[in-house]
């Protein structure tokens, strides 16, 4: 479910990496499409109610197009298979507006970038702002080969003397990326980036254990944990006045759709954001992939399609 969707329709289809395929999306009408910042994410609405969540990858001040790219995934939930086989040039779709839980820190006096496979498509967007204001930047790019790393040339491109451009090809026989070692040599104040599959950022984290966790900053595609389905508490919803109890086997959201009452979401895995909702009493239990352990600690905002409570009570905003 997308809130308030902007048409778009597909301008440009091609395959910039093996089994990715890069997607340019222009305003159904014409004219500007909204504001983005690097490192922001788009929804798009797909067939049987399926919504999909997408890195933009092209130039923040470019908002006559979105461009996505999207890995070929054949043991995925199929929007990716729909996306390069069945959406062509020419073809209308849906999206949501742009949101931004990757944020990219423009004053940091130098930056460091993490990417595995289709994981370089925020990463290349933030890269191109750094590049613009002549900001200082290194990017460590894995990949199987080369032939799976999409937009290699573009980053290459764009490589001078304050940005630097280091290759891990596996399949090829290069050596592991030695996170340790780079995250040792970055200099003070490195601001630290990683997007990618489960175990790089694993490595990452494990890698910046002792850095202030202001400095370091990551974006993933798939659930962190398992969703909180324990059940056995009770919501309040503050402004509709009503309290839904959530059952063993549920999510809040679950509970709160099986009420009747409506609740922005999209992907239920927590990687999104759309469901974040203010917490105005209780314990969350949190399970998502976006808010910081200082946030979690907090407790004042959660993702209710995957985090539960902690608390007998927990009171929302909603």
């Amino acid at each position: 479910m997308i809130d308030h969707p902007i048409a778009v329709r597909v301008t440009a289809a091609r395959d910039i990496a093996d089994d990715i395929r890069l997607l340019d999306l222009a305003g159904e009408h014409g004219g500007l499409l909204p504001a983005f910042a690097a490192g922001a994410h788009i929804d798009v609405a797909l067939p049987d109610g399926m919504v999909r969540q997408y890195s933009l990858l092209n130039a923040p001040d470019e908002r006559a197009r979105y461009s996505i790219a999207v890995a070929r995934d054949p043991a995925g939930r199929g929007g990716s298979i729909h996306l390069h086989d069945i959406v062509g040039l020419g073809d209308s779709l849906e999206i949501g507006a742009p949101r931004c839980h990757f944020g990219l820190i423009e004053q940091a006096p130098h930056s460091v970038f993490v990417a595995g496979g289709i994981g370089i498509t925020p990463i290349w967007c933030m890269i191109q702002r750094l590049a613009a204001l002549g900001a200082s930047w290194e990017v460590h790019y894995a990949a199987r080969t080369r032939a799976h790393a999409a937009l290699l040339p573009e980053i290459a491109a764009i490589t001078t003397r304050r940005g630097t451009l280091h290759t891990y090809f596996n399949l090829e026989g290069d050596p592991l990326m030695d996170l340790p070692a780079i995250v040792a040599a970055a200099p003070p104040a490195t601001q630290f980036y990683a997007c990618g599959p489960g175990g790089l950022l694993d490595a990452f984290r494990a890698a910046c254990t002792a850095l202030p966790p202001g400095q370091v900053h990551l974006e993933q595609f798939t659930a962190a944990e398992p969703a909180a389905l324990g059940g056995g508490y009770v919501v309040e919803l503050a402004k509709a006045k009503r309290t839904i109890a959530v059952a063993p086997g549920q999510t809040i959201l679950d509970a709160l759709t099986a009420a009747g009452i409506r609740a922005s979401y999209s992907c239920r895995e927590g990687v999104c954001g759309s469901c974040e909702t203010a917490v105005l009493s209780g314990t969350p239990d949190h399970r998502d992939a976006i808010l910081t352990e200082k946030e979690r600690a907090a407790g004042r905002t959660m993702m209710i399609c995957c985090s539960g409570a902690l608390s007998a009570r927990l009171v929302l905003d909603l």
